[in-house]
């Protein structure tokens, strides 16, 4: 009886085991945390972005149409006969005894250099499109970075959150033991447990905006990586240091492909015009034929050549709107440039202007403030903890240190987008 429990035993554990090796093995693997620094966000970013390189096709589009601007015009072969006669000779029908046969070829001769121009204004077409599309990416990046920052700026409001949120409680801790001593009021130490209210929501409030911010990352990335999964790892600070504006002044002028375009963009209309020029000169066309007429009454006069050339006169049509037209678009165009390189200025003055108000109040933060908020925290608890302090000045101190540290982070915050406007209006990162 005693085995054939034991056996019975055996058997289940057995069952159990197996069942559960099973269910095991047919769970999906968790994937693995995927955790990228900056540089690894914007390779991701560059590779798999779906806008991005829809625009980059366009770069092969504009140089497909320079090999159509490059093409010869096609020359023209024609086969004619004429002379066929439906009649009868000496009793005999002869349909194709007179029939003469012409083969005749013609070449238009484009002059002026019109295809040189035609190419060369499609070169410098796709030479636009090649800035634009660094444009694009400029603004693009732009958009990631800010996303970027968003997320390490939440993950720094978090963990504020939850360390102040650990140091409540232990405090909590302290003042029930104190109310368990008689030390403190009943009601004293439910002010301090429903204050705990207000740590909680920031705790919750920050996990929602870092879940939100990672969402953003992962659309602009065009990843379906799950968001708990996901994590972005960078520095959270500011540089003391900036530099002098003239001298982002001139890096903007060197990089910003929005003016590298519109520089471009003169130059094109000049082409343009020259080519404008060109198409209003006069094309010859070539021709010669061969024809084979056996109803000459000459023996040696069948089989004749012979050429030509065909003139258009350009009497009313000389291309006087086109010339016209491409003219003034070289004004217009030299005034967009104007007009560029003044935004060029504008964009670099104040990005300039805001990242340098955002160190005048950072570096007080660093220097004093932050030191000062965590004495004062540290002394006003230690001093309510022995009944030195009232409540109502425990409970000032901690919020006071938890508006200077939030504000903290937030300038940080604020600093590194105005350094990411920067890099925006400067053209590359300058400020890493």
């Amino acid at each position: 009886m005693e085995s054939t429990m034991r056996n019975k035993l055996f058997f289940y554990f057995a069952l159990i085991l197996c069942s559960s090796m099973g269910w095991a093995q047919a769970q999906p693997p968790t994937p693995a945390p995927l955790t990228l620094n900056w540089d690894q966000v914007r390779q991701r970013f560059e590779q798999n972005n779906p806008t991005l390189l829809a625009d980059k096709v366009s770069i092969d589009e504009s140089k497909a149409q320079e090999i159509t601007a490059y093409l010869r015009p096609n020359p023209q072969l024609t086969l004619s006969n004429d002379g066929t006669q439906l009649a009868r000779y000496k009793g005999v029908w002869q349909p194709f005894t007179g029939t003469m046969l012409v083969s005749s070829f013609s070449y238009l001769h484009e002059r002026q250099h019109k295809r040189e121009l035609r190419r060369e204004s499609a070169q410098k077409a796709t030479g636009i499109a090649v800035s634009t599309h660094a444009d694009l990416d400029r603004i693009l990046l732009f958009n990631l970075r800010g996303a970027f920052v968003q997320t390490l700026q939440a993950k720094a409001v978090l963990a504020r959150a939850q360390d102040n949120l650990e140091y409540y409680d232990h405090v909590l801790d302290v003042s029930r033991t104190r109310y368990k001593a008689g030390d403190i009021a009943q009601v004293d130490l439910d002010r301090l447990e429903l204050q705990r209210v207000q740590y909680e929501s920031d705790l919750q409030a920050a996990e929602e905006s870092l879940e939100t911010t990672k969402i953003q990352l992962l659309t602009l990335l065009n990843d379906r990586t799950p968001v708990a999964q996901f994590d972005v790892t960078g520095p959270f600070d500011f540089t003391d240091q900036l530099q002098p504006l003239d001298e982002f002044r001139k890096i903007a002028l060197d990089t910003r492909p929005d003016l590298k375009a519109a520089v471009e963009a003169v130059d094109k209309a000049r082409t343009d015009h020259k080519l404008a020029v060109a198409n209003g000169s006069t094309d010859p066309t070539f021709s010669a034929w061969y024809s084979y007429n056996p109803s000459f009454n000459n023996p040696f006069d069948h089989q004749t050549i012979g050429t030509s050339v065909s003139i258009p006169l350009r009497i009313f049509d000389r291309n006087q709107g086109e010339k016209l037209r491409t003219q003034l678009d070289i004004n217009r165009n030299q005034r967009l440039l104007d007009a560029t390189q003044a935004q060029v200025f504008s964009d670099v003055d104040s990005a300039y202007a805001t990242l340098d108000s955002d160190l005048t109040l950072l570096r007080p933060y660093k220097i004093k403030y932050l030191q000062q908020a965590v004495r004062v925290r540290d002394i006003i608890t230690f001093s309510y903890q022995r009944g030195g302090a009232s409540l109502l000045d425990f409970l000032n101190a901690q919020s006071e240190y938890r508006s200077v540290e939030l504000n903290y982070i937030n300038l940080v915050g604020s600093y590194l987008m105005a350094a990411n406007q920067l890099n925006l209006a400067v053209g590359k990162e300058v400020i890493p």
